[in-house]
């Protein structure tokens, strides 16, 4: 469980190809208390640690996982990173999983009073679990929806946003990890009756 408060920016140093896709990530802060088998949201993802040290970490991503999130497991990318929740810590974000339901869309960028409006279309089937003053995490970073546009939705990121996540390098035509709210989804299944 995270809470969406990214801790900083790593950066993908080496990738290796084979059953699995290892995926070597620089980075200073998260690595103060991190050991092999520690939970780490990777733009968003929940992965493991299976090899620490003091300048970075490994991570594995199964074919689920590569299916599921935004095309970025490449060397450069500078992924948001944020460490597993314990108990007793203070939750300022909303409660995310690390279970990315899929890839949404940067259609537009505009710029807002003191901030900026980023628009985006969440993959099909999944704008209803999106509400307008609800929680999305984007790329691992909670954030309030700050309004609905047809099958879309946007969010208003302030500069100290735009500053500490990679959500401020994107351009219209990017893609990134979307996780809805976990409410939303079970909600729907109470509903339903299943």
């Amino acid at each position: 469980m995270f809470t969406g408060l990214v801790e900083e920016t790593g950066e993908i140093v080496e990738v290796e190809e084979g059953p699995f896709l290892r995926v070597r990530i620089a980075a200073r802060e998260v690595l103060s208390d991190l050991k092999v088998g520690d939970s780490v949201a990777v733009d968003g993802a929940c992965l493991t640690a299976v090899a620490v040290d003091g300048e970075g970490f490994w991570v594995e991503l199964s074919q689920e996982t590569l299916a599921r999130t935004a095309p970025t497991w490449r060397v450069g990318h500078r992924p948001n990173l944020e460490r597993a929740l314990k108990v007793g810590d203070r939750l300022g974000g909303h409660f995310v999983t690390g279970h990315v339901d899929g890839v949404a869309d940067l259609l537009r960028v505009e710029e807002a009073p003191g901030a900026r409006n980023y628009h985006f279309r969440p993959p099909k089937g999944y704008a209803r679990y999106i509400a307008e003053k609800g929680s999305v995490a984007l790329n691992g970073v909670s954030l309030t929806v700050a309004g609905l546009v047809g099958e879309g939705f946007f969010v208003t990121l302030i500069p100290h946003t735009l500053g500490v996540t990679n959500l401020g390098r994107l351009r219209p035509g990017d893609r990134v990890n979307l996780e809805v709210d976990l409410i939303a989804r079970y909600l729907e299944r109470l509903m339903r009756g299943e």
